[in-house]
């Protein structure tokens, strides 16, 4: 291992900070942060990324729920349609369905979730220079929306 600069060698190494730490009290913090939010937008313009703010926009939050309950629908409404003789017209989705309802929900329901945090986690950051990725939360919802009402228009048509 090679040895530090001689700049760093004067350095006092010592613990400087006073009081408790607070990084060992997460839920704390995270609670105090949410109630209390210390960054709503970037500093600078340039800060675009993922840790340029401590608070998401309430509507945000209750678009994803909105995605996951329609999600749920969708699981639900595809099981009865099949139960009724429909085919499951997504490759990914069709082994799944065909093997274990359990394994099919969890894994239905999982990758829709996994997909709105990462969606929430970036909300602020413009894809591809111009698009707030927030904006995608729209776009997964109306088509969720759609899907939901179609399986409804189908399921009504048996």
């Amino acid at each position: 291992m090679s040895e530090l600069p001689n700049t760093y060698k004067t350095m006092d190494t010592a613990e400087r900070r006073r009081g408790a730490d607070r990084r060992r009290r997460a839920l704390q913090s995270l609670l105090f942060g949410h109630f209390n939010p210390r960054r709503q937008g970037p500093r600078r313009a340039r800060d675009g990324g993922i840790a340029a703010t401590d608070w998401y926009e309430p509507r945000w939050m209750l678009i994803a729920v909105v995605i996951l309950l329609l999600s749920v629908s969708d699981a639900l409404l595809t099981l009865t349609l099949i139960s009724h003789g429909a085919l499951e017209e997504n490759p990914m989705m069709a082994p799944l369905v065909r093997g274990s309802v359990g394994v099919f929900a969890a894994v239905k329901l999982g990758l829709t979730a996994i997909g709105v945090v990462l969606l929430l986690a970036f909300a602020r950051v413009r894809a591809f220079g111009r698009l707030p990725v927030g904006t995608l939360l729209y776009v997964v919802l109306t088509v969720y929306a759609i899907l939901v009402a179609y399986e409804l228009r189908l399921l009504y048509s048996l």
